[in-house]
């Protein structure tokens, strides 16, 4: 079974809808869209073991331009 995970970004002024686009391109990003609140990007991302989707934020998502902080959610079945 896949795990998921909600992946909650912070971005410099001005570059969230940059942010966004650039995290949806990333294979394995489901979804990724701009919001308002203390975060300002939320992306869904799905792989296949919890080293992979670590491996996806800190090699991918984290190497954007414009992203100064992330903080990963992952999905769990209580």
């Amino acid at each position: 079974m896949a795990v998921s995970a909600y992946i909650l970004i912070q971005t410099e002024v001005g570059k969230a809808a940059q942010v966004a686009q650039e995290v949806g391109e990333i294979s394995g990003v489901v979804s990724a869209e701009d919001v308002t609140g203390p975060y300002d990007v939320i992306a869904r991302a799905e792989s296949e073991s919890v080293d992979e989707l670590g491996k996806m934020v800190v090699s991918r998502v984290q190497m954007i331009d414009g992203i100064t902080r992330t903080l990963t959610c992952p999905v769990v079945h209580l």
